[in-house]
């Protein structure tokens, strides 16, 4: 039971650092950290937590900010998207359909996440070839 509260406190930890940067009109070098930091947090507690469809849409959210050459022309919508889908879907975890909900928020945020990247990277050709290129080891046996 403490594992649904650390992760409802990490959401609100999330919705916070994106209240402020909505309250500053932007994303900037000093309200993005917080932001990175509560992403890479449940990206990498999620699973441990049970909330294991989160972790995909926490780690596209720092993968978006870490690589975007100017965090400043991130759409704020593109931001929220993501946090809203982690926080439905540690809200909406018990769903009977939660694994198809969560695939599909999933999937459409990455294939945004990723357009948005390749265009704000089309002035570093070769940049992102590592970031998107499936993981070198298998993900099951």
């Amino acid at each position: 039971t403490e594992f649904s509260t650390w992760m409802q406190d990490e959401c609100e930890r999330l919705d916070a650092a994106r209240r402020t940067i909505h309250a500053d009109g932007r994303l900037r070098k000093d309200n993005q950290q917080e932001l990175f930091l509560a992403a890479h947090d449940i990206k990498g507690d999620a699973a441990t937590f049970g909330y294991p469809l989160a972790a995909p849409i926490a780690e596209s959210l720092c993968r978006l900010i870490e690589h975007t050459p100017d965090a400043s022309t991130i759409p704020l919508t593109l931001l929220d998207q993501h946090v809203d889908a982690v926080r439905a879907i540690v809200r909406e975890h018990a769903r009977p359909d939660i694994e198809s909900v969560g695939a599909a928020l999933n999937a459409r945020l990455q294939t945004v996440t990723q357009e948005f990247l390749v265009h704000a990277n089309r002035h570093r050709p070769g940049y992102l070839d590592g970031i998107f290129s499936p993981p070198l080891a298998p993900t099951s046996f």
